[in-house]
C-alpha cells in the first residue's frame, strides 16, 4: 500500500475517529489530541465507528498525503482503547489492512545473536 515509502513511526489513532474529518481534520487530532507533529515522517491512522473504512495521512516534502480504504467485505480490527495512538510495525500495517488483528496470540520469537555450537 505504501511501497517504498520509509517512515519513522506508524501510528494508529486507537478507538474512533469521525470519517467525515478531512486533511485539516485529521491533523488536528493528531497536534491537540494526541500531542503528536503532523508534519513528521510518520503514518497516521484512523478508523471509523462501523471499522469498515479508514484514513492514513502522512506529509510529504509539499503536502499531506491522504489515502482512504473502504472494506466491501469485512471489518478491519482496530484496537478500541479510546484517546491513545498506538505505534505498529510494518507487518502489522499489513495486517491491520487486511482485517487481521495487529496482535497475534502467537508467533515464533526471533533470535538473536545465535551462536552455532559444534
Amino acid at each position: 500500500m505504501f511501497e517504498g515509502k520509509k517512515f519513522d513511526k506508524i501510528l494508529v489513532a486507537a478507538g474512533y475517529t469521525d470519517m467525515r474529518a478531512g486533511l485539516n481534520g485529521l491533523a488536528s487530532i493528531i497536534q491537540f489530541t494526541f500531542n503528536r507533529n503532523p508534519f513528521s515522517n510518520c503514518l497516521f491512522l484512523f478508523c471509523g465507528r462501523r471499522a469498515d473504512r479508514c484514513k492514513c495521512i502522512y506529509w510529504e516534502d509539499s503536502g499531506f498525503v491522504l489515502v482512504y480504504k473502504r472494506l466491501e467485505n469485512g471489518r478491519f480490527r482496530w484496537p478500541r482503547k479510546e484517546g491513545t495512538m498506538i505505534e505498529i510495525s510494518e507487518q502489522q500495517l499489513h495486517w491491520l489492512m487486511e482485517g487481521i488483528s495487529i496482535s497475534q496470540k502467537s508467533s515464533i520469537q526471533k533470535l538473536e545473536n545465535v551462536h552455532l555450537v559444534v
